[in-house]
């Protein structure tokens, strides 16, 4: 069959990557995909072009279309593409505002019973401020709507709240997306990431994965898209994994279902292990990204197959590698504030039991050129993490250059345990 992958950065790369190795799969496109996705064959059309991607499906005999990032999903495209009778993983723009606002996912936990930090919305601005005289600091300040990221304070004290409300409720700052403001409790434990197949009521967990937000070792510096991730995490046991997929991931599935947004396809939850038991932070509508770069090398399974069965109402009996696979994140000087672009990618060792997957590239002069903030991941897949940790560090111990960074921590710093404020976007 062909494929088509939508997007463009690691996560979708990785995606393809597991694509390639299905005996049923013959063409994979991306929609634009990137210069080093190698194992596709990338179309010139936006994420969010709906109408074109839905013509290119049909000329293509596209059998599958599987959705990476979270824009065009709450634009509609998996409504646009069932419209038309063309068969796509991802959920619909109503089932995919569990991410896409999060006094809409605070909505969804209450009415579900899922465990979650004490919250109160607010879309005026003195109102907002008024309620900071009844909490206790830190506090964390969310804008409703998406923000690239950025849309989230951590406010240690009542003149920081301020400043993040006024910002948010009074200015143009994050345009829609802060013209609602969540105020949520601090919570801090031992994050992890949740990820599931889900269809309707049917939920299927993946490993669990831990990722590091901060751009420095130890956890310090600016929050970034992920400077690396490792699978499954250490650090939370598997019963209390068991626990999250039982009293988070089900429960919420569940009540989309009852709302009438029944949710298809990749349900994310960022968790915390607090003192009470696991929490949720938050919810996205799609893969992980860097998570998806360590989980996906550990399914045994053919991955067009598991949706085909998720889809299809039945269970996709997944499995999963006894191993472990680290990844590191190399990334351009600056990031996560300004940076260049256009550079040659730095030189790597070989190591033939490392993979390397990219995201902020393109090709230049014949070869991949930087274009973007996080460039590209190195993974290895190892029976132990410190095995998997060695070999990716291996691979990048030659790269010197003044025009890429990577954390030198990653799989090897293992407590993350500080907060969970690294894990807020």
């Amino acid at each position: 069959m062909n494929v088509l992958v939508i997007g463009r950065g690691g996560r979708e790369h990785s995606i393809v990557r597991k694509l390639a190795e299905s005996e049923r799969v013959d063409t994979i496109f991306a929609a634009p995909g990137n210069a080093g996705m190698t194992e596709a064959t990338p179309v010139s059309i936006s994420e969010q072009d709906s109408e074109a991607l839905i013509a290119f499906a049909k000329q293509n005999e596209v059998a599958w279309t599987i959705v990476g990032p979270e824009v065009p999903l709450l634009e509609g495209v998996v409504n646009a593409f069932r419209k038309e009778g063309l068969t796509i993983f991802g959920p619909t723009k109503e089932a995919a505002l569990i991410e896409g606002s999060k006094a809409f996912a605070k909505e969804v936990m209450a009415s579900s019973g899922t465990p979650t930090g004490a919250y109160r919305t607010f879309s005026d601005e003195e109102e907002a401020i008024s309620y900071l005289e009844s909490v206790d600091f830190p506090i964390v300040i969310k804008a409703n709507g998406l923000a690239a990221g950025k849309g989230v304070v951590i406010a240690g004290d009542e003149q920081e709240a301020q400043q993040a409300i006024r910002g948010m409720l009074g200015g143009e700052q994050f345009g829609d997306a802060g013209k609602t403001v969540v105020i949520e409790e601090f919570l801090e434990g031992e994050e992890f990431s949740l990820m599931a197949f889900v269809d309707g009521r049917d939920v299927y967990p993946m490993i669990p994965a831990q990722d590091y937000k901060r751009a420095f070792d130890d956890d310090q510096g600016p929050n970034t898209g992920g400077m690396g991730a490792y699978a499954p995490s250490e650090n939370i046991p598997a019963s209390e994994v068991e626990r999250a997929v039982e009293s988070i991931l089900k429960p919420v599935a569940e009540a989309l279902v009852d709302m009438g947004r029944s949710f298809t396809g990749i349900l994310y939850a960022g968790c915390i292990l607090t003192d009470e038991g696991a929490k949720v932070i938050e919810f996205n509508a799609r893969f992980g990204d860097p998570e998806t770069q360590v989980v996906l090398p550990l399914l045994e399974n053919d991955l067009i197959q598991v949706m085909e069965d998720v889809a299809g109402g039945r269970d996709p009996k997944i499995r999963w590698k006894q191993a472990t696979c680290a990844g590191v994140v190399v990334a351009s000087s600056g990031y996560p504030g300004s940076y260049e672009k256009g550079h040659p990618l730095p030189e790597f060792k070989e190591d033939p039991a490392s993979f390397s997957i990219y995201a902020g590239v393109k090709e230049g002069q014949g070869n991949l050129v930087s274009d973007g903030g996080r460039v590209m991941l190195v993974g290895s897949v190892q029976p132990t993490l410190e095995e998997a940790a060695a070999h990716v560090y291996k691979s990048l111990k030659p790269v010197t250059s003044p025009y890429f960074f990577y954390r030198t921590d990653i799989a090897r710093h293992k407590s993350m345990s500080s907060s969970s404020s690294s894990e807020y976007k």
